[in-house]
């Protein structure tokens, strides 16, 4: 296990525990025998609004974290997507999305592969940059058709 991935399952066990834990940067690296950096990179890829976290950060003193878990529904969090998507998507941004929607039991696998299928770059075979906007307005709109 890499620790990156050690130090985002810590982190979740203590979420398990409580919905918000407040947690010392310089403490958790020596933890777990890293730079403080490392902590910084695992909670901004790891813990971040689109995958359910609020992260709140005040830097000196060693830098303190609080992290808070927040409870979202099916619906409010596809709005909330299709409210950030701008008017390009990538295939791999759009990958990502899929993957944190299906991590989050939002959606099935069947679900999941219909609309890796729909946004791929073997269905759109149009040129840049029209590619990612229809890629965009595809992902939008099957998201719109999946909010309950």
């Amino acid at each position: 296990m890499r620790m990156s991935d050690m130090i985002e399952e810590f982190i979740k066990e203590l979420l398990q525990e409580d919905d918000s834990i407040e947690i010392q940067r310089n403490d958790l690296a020596e933890h777990f025998n890293c730079v403080p950096s490392q902590i910084n990179y695992v909670i901004a890829t790891r813990f971040n609004p689109s995958q359910g976290y609020y992260v709140e950060s005040k830097r000196g003193g060693g830098g303190h974290i609080t992290i808070k878990k927040v409870t979202v529904t099916k619906s409010n969090y596809f709005m909330h997507i299709i409210n950030n998507i701008g008017n390009t998507l990538t295939k791999q941004e759009v990958d990502i999305f899929i993957n944190n929607i299906l991590s989050y039991g939002m959606i099935d696998e069947t679900q999941a592969k219909l609309l890796k299928v729909a946004t791929s770059d073997n269905v759109l075979t149009v040129t840049q940059p029209t590619r990612d906007e229809i890629r965009a307005k595809i992902f939008k709109n099957m998201l719109i058709n999946l909010v309950e």
